[in-house]
Formats: structure tokens, C-alpha cells, sequence
């Protein structure tokens, strides 16, 4: 397992996309106004996929040349559907047939997101949003009725997107799923393991206790190298205050009951659709006991945890040090 310590904030974020395969996979992403399309996209940007919403259909070969071969990007998605320029859409079969040919078969993928009409109508009433057909001028002779018409809208949408629905690898339908199943769903379909950062961060309670801890432990019960004058410069990182714990089971006795507690719940955030998770671990000014516990936990955890769970060591208050 990857192991590192001492990251700046950005490396929580940028672990995730770090922890990928070098499988090529590009995923259209299309579907009916309303379904979800933008919170498939979304998940698959949390999944490990670069994302790009309402790409004209033109662009696509262009958009997947520079992400592909300038930028190397190895998993893409670009969300095509009813906003981009009418004309695009008849010329699907063309462009999706030159892709596959590009990039091969397997690494082209058609995601097509729908939900019953009953279900879109409702969303579209509970948010207030104008469907898109109701706000383009449409160039038929029932554009007054589409105009002023929901159900009618909904329905000449689905025809403009048959070129697409009729080429779909993958059809998911999101009428009595809530984003959580959603998530599952397209794990499944894409076969993308979830990914974890967890976050093993030392800090004083002097100075507050972290804002985005999942789980606090207070670790000032335990003897403090701070009172040892020749210790007080020292930090938990250092050999001199290790030796000083050695002296004081209970210290390797906290040690072991949080090992033991997070080694036990931690890989069940991998169910939960979390990405990362904050184990904040306090003394008194964040030098010396919760940096020792953080460290030596960092270690422990980072050799029994999945391999989708990534453990970094951060210390919040290095800078006082």
C-alpha cells in the first residue's frame, strides 16, 4: 500500500484520482432532462472520471483527442444530451462509430439515464425548473404546444434522443433510486471500486478542534512530555519522546484500543460512499502525545487496510512546532 505523511490539504483530494488503473474508459453520458444525468456525472468526477456537462456533440472527437493523447487522461466522461445543437444528435451514430474505431470497442461506453414520465414530471414540478424543449425555439409545427406542454416536451425529447438511447451500453433508470443507490448502481455497471483517503490528523485542543473531524480522540489523560524540560522542544516525531512513552503502558494501551477501533469500522465507510474521513486525534498544544499516537497509528493502519483505503498522518499544528 501507498503510505504517506505530512500532505498538504490537497493530497485528501487528489488521492483519490491518484489510486486508478491505466484501463482507458470513456463514458458517454446522456439521457432525458430530469433523470439525473448531472448526478451521474458527479459520481463518476468522485469515482475517479474527468467530467465535462453539455459538450456539444461536434466537440466530442476533439474534447477525447486532448484529454486522451495531450493530457492523459485515462477515464473521461462527457455529458451529451438535448441542449446541444439539434443537428449534432442524427449524427451520433457517426461520431460514437468513429470513437470506438479511435480508441477501441471496450473503452467506448454509451451511459443512457432515464426515469418514468410520471417521476420526471414530478421533479420538474418540485424544483420549478423549465424543461429545456419548453425553452428553445423548436422548429415544428406543435412548438406553441410543446412550448406550454410538460408531458409533450418529455415525449419529443425521447425521439430527439433515440440516436443515443438505441446505441446505449448501459441504461440506468433512476425513478425510485436516491443518490446513494445511484452511486452503487454505477459502480457496478463501470466496475470502479470505491476509493478512501482517511485522515489521521494531530491537533491541539488549545486551538480548537478540527471542523471536519469524523471521529475525536482525546489523548490528554496520558503523561506529557511537555513537563521534561529536556523533552519540551522535542515532538512526537522524535526518538527521545518515543523512549519516554516506552515507560507508560497505557499510552501503548490508547494506542491499541483506537488501532483496534478503526481497524474495525473504518473499511465499512467503503459501503457508505464516503471518500474521505477525518480521524482527528487531540492533546493539550498538538506537539507531543497526539502526534506520537497519530504517527504510530498511521503505520499500523496503513498495513492491515484495504488496498481501496489509503492512510495519511497530518499534523495541524506543525507550524507551531
Amino acid at each position: 500500500m501507498d503510505v504517506s505523511q505530512d500532505g498538504n490539504n490537497s493530497e485528501s483530494e487528489q488521492a483519490v484520482r491518484n489510486i486508478a488503473t491505466d484501463k482507458l474508459s470513456i463514458l458517454i453520458i446522456s439521457g432525458r432532462s430530469g433523470s439525473g444525468k448531472t448526478s451521474v456525472l458527479n459520481t463518476l468526477e468522485d469515482l475517479g472520471y474527468y467530467s465535462i456537462d453539455n459538450l456539444p456533440l461536434s466537440l466530442l472527437p476533439d474534447a477525447a483527442h486532448k484529454l486522451v493523447n495531450e493530457s492523459g487522461i485515462r477515464r473521461i466522461a462527457l455529458g451529451v444530451d438535448i441542449r446541444t445543437p439539434r443537428a449534432d444528435l442524427s449524427k451520433f451514430a457517426e461520431m460514437h462509430g468513429s470513437l470506438k474505431k479511435t480508441y477501441g470497442a471496450h473503452a467506448v461506453k454509451v451511459v443512457y439515464v432515464t426515469a418514468q414520465e410520471s417521476t420526471l414530471i414530478a421533479r420538474f414540478n418540485a424544483t420549478r425548473r423549465v424543461h429545456p424543449l419548453m425553452s428553445q425555439d423548436i422548429d415544428s409545427d406543435n412548438a406553441k404546444h410543446i412550448a406550454f406542454n410538460l408531458p409533450a416536451a418529455i415525449k419529443r425529447e425521447e425521439e430527439l434522443l433515440e440516436p443515443i438511447a438505441g446505441r446505449a451500453d448501459i441504461r440506468i433508470d433512476t425513478s425510485s433510486l436516491n443518490i446513494h443507490q445511484l452511486k452503487d448502481s454505477l459502480r457496478e455497471h463501470v466496475g470502479v471500486d470505491n476509493q478512501i483517503v482517511i485522515n489521521l490528523l494531530s491537533f491541539g485542543f488549545k486551538y480548537g478542534i478540527p471542523i471536519d473531524a469524523d471521529f475525536v480522540f482525546d489523548v490528554r489523560i496520558l503523561p506529557n512530555p511537555h513537563w521534561n524540560h529536556e523533552l519540551r522542544n522535542s515532538t512526537g516525531l522524535d526518538a527521545e519522546v518515543a523512549a519516554f512513552f516506552a515507560d507508560y503502558p497505557e499510552v501503548a494501551e490508547m494506542t491499541d484500543d483506537i488501532d483496534k477501533f478503526l481497524t474495525r469500522w473504518l473499511p465499512e465507510f467503503l459501503h457508505n460512499n464516503r471518500h474521505t474521513v477525518t480521524v482527528a486525534i487531540g492533546c493539550t498544544g498538538g506537539k507531543h502525545r497526539s502526534v506520537f499516537i497519530t504517527d504510530n497509528l498511521q503505520r499500523r493502519l496503513a498495513d492491515v487496510m484495504p488496498q481501496s483505503i489509503k492512510v495519511l498522518a497530518k499534523h495541524r499544528e506543525k507550524n507551531r512546532w
